[in-house]
């Protein structure tokens, strides 16, 4: 059994990165952009926001 693909989700708040990525995983959604802001806060923003955006241009639309 293939695990399933890494796409960006309708279930989103800013881009749907974090909601991918929690799907991806089977983890809920609010999790993983507490766990973003967090980091963010720690990496003084900037590398956070390189790598959201390095995965929000990687990233398939989930098409259904």
């Amino acid at each position: 059994m293939s695990r399933p693909r890494l796409t960006i989700s309708p279930n989103r708040v800013f881009f749907g990165v974090c909601g991918g990525v929690a799907e991806y995983f089977g983890w809920e959604a609010y999790r993983v952009r507490t766990a973003a802001v967090i980091i963010a806060i720690f990496t003084a923003v900037l590398p956070a926001v390189a790598i959201y955006a390095m995965l929000y241009y990687m990233m398939p639309d989930n098409d259904f």
